[in-house]
């Protein structure tokens, strides 16, 4: 695989995981405590895609290990809020893990791309 497919590859693997978090967030039951977080799953695991998108056309690298930045927070993030909806809803744990997996993948995938 050439370097330059790479770059939409992992661009087309944000925006497919990002999705599932849109497809999971609908199957959370409604109710105060889960609102709140399924507000928040959706920001932080959307913004990953959005904010590497960004980086992708960032014209300094500093812009560039900026955004990543985020979206080594946003990965981080939707870890976290996927972990309380698990918490909050037993019955969705298995595929909240499975989210969990794919965020801490990308997590791993950004916080490498950070640090180089």
């Amino acid at each position: 695989m050439s370097s330059s497919e790479r770059p939409f590859e992992l661009e087309e693997r944000t925006a497919q995981f990002g999705e599932a978090v849109v497809r999971f967030s609908k199957k959370i039951p409604r109710n105060p405590t889960n609102n709140r977080l399924i507000d928040q799953l959706v920001g932080c695991g959307t913004s990953v895609g959005a904010n590497y998108c960004e980086a992708d056309e960032r014209v300094s690298k500093k812009d560039f290990r900026n955004t990543i930045g985020r979206c080594v927070k946003e990965a981080k993030e939707t870890k976290f809020f996927l972990r309380m909806i698990a918490a909050s809803e037993p019955t969705l744990a298995t595929e909240a893990r499975k989210l969990f997996q794919e965020a801490r993948e990308l997590h791993l995938i950004f916080a490498s791309i950070y640090r180089k």
